[in-house]
């Protein structure tokens, strides 16, 4: 689930380098967290958090197909 979130979020932001995921958790329930540059935090989230939102659906719909109940948080440094 981590690599999905980053390769989307690579795919969105203009410093690509900057993109961290930690996943944590175990078994079913798992929390991915996401940290990008200051510059692109506006990017991730999207206009009344659009992108956000379409991203954690994205994440959720493959963990159902892994039976796993994923979250993912946009965090700041």
């Amino acid at each position: 689930m981590a690599s999905l979130v980053e390769a989307i979020a690579r795919a969105l932001v203009s410093k690509p380098d900057e993109v961290r995921v930690i996943e944590e958790g175990d078994g079913k329930d798992i929390v991915i967290k996401l940290s990008v540059a200051k510059d692109d935090i506006g990017k991730i989230i999207g206009k009344s958090g659009r992108i956000a939102k379409a991203m954690r659906t994205v994440v959720k719909a493959a963990a159902i197909k892994q039976n796993k109940r994923v979250t993912v948080e946009i965090v700041e440094d």
